[in-house]
């Protein structure tokens, strides 16, 4: 059997999806690994609210993406993380496409022992070296980054 020409504009490689339309402004969407994603606008803007805004997956994908690349570097440095809380914000412009100019990445860390050198290192190789996302949004957005570690006082009695 002949090969099919691809069509103008077929992705090439593993990472595809596909995003369907349930009602109005409602999508469901679903990449290679086969987990279905809600997307959905707000009522203000004729949606539903059924599920996050676009805009708001890229900025979860960020927070995803860097939250697993510090939790990675901090377990090969056997580092006493209990837990990782990755707070992201952003600015937009006001034209059209109201893409992102400001990030800012906010990480709480939960552990008793934890190395401020560690942390430093963890979030600089993401940043500089693995978080995919992050590349991708850096030439568009500033991305800032802060963090600090909360540990609970101990039991009283």
């Amino acid at each position: 059997m002949p090969e099919q020409p691809e069509t103008v504009g077929t992705p090439r490689g593993p990472w595809r999806g596909e995003v369907r339309q349930v009602l109005g402004t409602t999508f469901l969407a679903r990449a290679a690994s086969n987990h279905w994603v809600v997307m959905d606008s707000g009522t203000a803007a004729g949606g539903s609210g059924a599920g996050a805004s676009p805009k708001e997956l890229v900025l979860l994908a960020l927070g995803g993406c860097t939250a697993h690349d510090v939790v990675a570097i901090l377990r090969k440095k056997r580092a006493p993380l209990e837990r990782l809380v990755v707070s992201v914000s952003a600015e937009e412009r006001e034209e059209h496409p109201r893409i992102f100019t400001a990030i800012h990445l906010e990480y709480i860390f939960r552990g008793s022992g934890l190395r401020e050198h560690d942390i430093e290192r963890a979030i600089e190789l993401s940043e500089t070296k693995y978080c995919s996302v992050s590349a991708m949004l850096r030439g568009v957005a500033t991305i800032t980054t802060s963090w600090r570690i909360e540990n609970e006082p101990p039991a009283a009695g």
